[in-house]
């Protein structure tokens, strides 16, 4: 253990009984995150930043202040942590607002509880901070949110420089990696299951997750097709998963590897099948396994971890696999905003693709053979982006910790 890990784990060691005395009882974070059930990496952000504060905080109580945890979620939440409180309702709500010390906005493509952080701010006055957002745009008033908080970080440094640029002037402004790479939830025994049935052996696949420029919401949710994203979507679509198909073919071909096609999100389902499986040459089909439903978090990440590594068009499933050592690489584009440059704030930027460069994008294939072809070199390369990862993450801790004590 180096010095600088020790000191910080003396400082966490110490922090939660002092956090205590002072106040007669337990300090209380009221964490606001779990933005939707849709998406596995929506999913994860809270048990990531959940498992942090647990392991880092243990003597500070967390609620979750909760959008959504429907379809199964609200079950994986506390099976993992049984003690938690999760709260929805308004009753619920207001007693939080009175009890919690402090707000902690999660991990999320923007800040995303931007009302609720201005209710916190007018019905209480207490602190808060926000734990690792991107930031594709700034209005006065989240400008406003930012600059009043004790701290923000931001999960990319290019949302970083945009916040210093639009006048975001909070007292720590820094780097911080999304919450989701310390997700710990597992479902093994689903996972052991699906690749048995499958014909997947640990350490032999690798799990591709497709995506297309825009989330088409309107195929899995009581929305209207929205024509602008609709035409982006089909006018980038073969553009974007050619090289998917591409990287399969090779590494099947050339390692004996499976490839198991995966969602991040519900519409990914169809979107593996239709934009891969059927125009993959019949020869390599034989080698890839289309997942055909959806799934939680919990049997994803289990399943990552069975992996030899990840490839696709998605962010989430990536974190989660770095950030339980398993190699991943990253496509991204401009719909996405800048969340994916966090891959080089890591270390890991030989590994980020920007599919609207063509000169990155002739190099991605290469990079997933590459991954499949030396797998000990990928897992050291990865162990290295979490240990990253992690120093930073317990950085992010210690400015709860720290700001909770000063505020008592």
């Amino acid at each position: 253990m180096n010095r600088r890990i020790f000191l910080q784990s003396a400082l966490f060691a110490a922090l939660g009984p002092r956090l205590s005395a002072q106040t007669g009882g337990r300090r209380r974070v009221l964490l606001r995150s779990s933005w939707q059930t849709v998406n596995i990496g929506d999913v994860g952000h809270s048990p990531g930043v959940l498992h942090l504060l647990e392991k880092h905080l243990p003597n500070v109580e967390v609620r979750l202040w909760a959008s959504d945890v429907g379809d199964g979620v609200r079950e994986m939440l506390l099976k993992r942590f049984p003690q938690l409180q999760i709260v929805q309702n308004e009753a619920d709500v207001r007693a939080s607002l009175r009890e919690c010390d402090f707000l902690l906005h999660g991990s999320g493509p923007y800040l995303v509880a931007q009302r609720d952080v201005k209710r916190w701010r007018g019905e209480t006055g207490k602190p808060y901070g926000v734990f690792g957002i991107t930031l594709p745009s700034c209005s006065p008033e989240v400008r406003d949110h930012l600059t009043n908080a004790e701290f923000v970080f931001f999960r990319d440094s290019v949302s970083l420089g945009f916040a210093r640029k639009q006048g975001v002037d909070c007292p720590i402004m820094e780097f911080g990696p999304d919450g989701a790479f310390a997700v710990d939830v597992r479902n093994d025994e689903a996972a052991e299951r699906f690749l048995a049935e499958h014909g997947l052996q640990a350490g032999k696949f690798l799990c591709c997750i497709p995506r297309y420029r825009h989330t088409p919401y309107w195929t899995i949710k009581n929305r209207p097709i929205d024509p602008r994203k609709l035409e982006r979507i089909n006018a980038m679509k073969e553009h974007d998963h050619a090289p998917l198909r591409e990287a399969i073919i090779q590494v099947t071909r050339n390692t004996g590897m499976k490839i198991l096609l995966c969602p991040e999100d519900k519409t990914q389902v169809a979107i593996g099948k239709e934009m891969i499986l059927d125009k993959l040459p019949k020869s390599v089909r034989r080698s890839v396994v289309w997942r055909d439903r959806f799934w939680l978090t919990d049997e994803a990440v289990s399943t990552y971890v069975r992996s030899a590594g990840l490839f696709g068009l998605e962010m989430h499933s990536p974190i989660m696999g770095i950030g339980n050592g398993v190699p991943a690489i990253v496509g991204r584009f401009a719909e996405q905003t800048s969340k994916g440059f966090m891959w080089r704030d890591i270390g890991l930027g030989e590994w980020l693709f920007d599919f609207d460069l063509p000169d990155q994008v002739s190099g991605y294939v290469p990079a997933v053979v590459a991954m499949a072809e030396n797998p000990q070199a990928s897992k050291r390369k990865a162990a290295k982006a979490r240990e990253k990862v992690a120093e930073l993450q317990r950085r992010m801790v210690e400015t709860v910790a720290n700001k909770m004590a000063v505020a008592t």
